[in-house]
């Protein structure tokens, strides 16, 4: 798959959170993280949405098979998906918030354009 962030955390722990944040932001739209979870999550969700875009039955069940949420599953195929039928990619926006009270640690918001 290419060059990845490790984001302090051990593998299976990292595809797990990608997985579910993943999912989290088909069904809100837009959700609160740190810069580089954000720029990592992109990554996944951009590829993720262009399986929705293809539609067919191998889309649905690689999808299905990535992402722990079935609703999420519905929703990319249904209604997040068919908005960015006419897009080649950049279905994400990053804006950055600043540091975060407790660490310091750069947050930002990523939400679906």
């Amino acid at each position: 798959m290419g060059s990845h962030r490790k984001l302090g955390i051990k593998s299976d722990h990292r595809v797990a959170m990608l997985r579910n944040m993943t999912a989290d932001l088909i069904n809100n739209g837009r959700m609160v993280t740190t810069v580089t979870r954000a720029k990592e999550l992109r990554r996944v969700a951009e590829r993720t949405i262009t399986l929705g875009k293809r539609g067919d039955l191998h889309a649905r069940r690689q999808a299905a098979a990535y992402l722990y949420d079935k609703n999420a599953v519905s929703k990319l195929f249904e209604e997040v998906a068919p908005k960015y039928k006419d897009r080649n990619g950049g279905y994400t926006r990053i804006l950055k918030l600043g540091p975060r009270r407790g660490d310091g640690a750069e947050m930002a918001i990523i939400e679906l354009v």
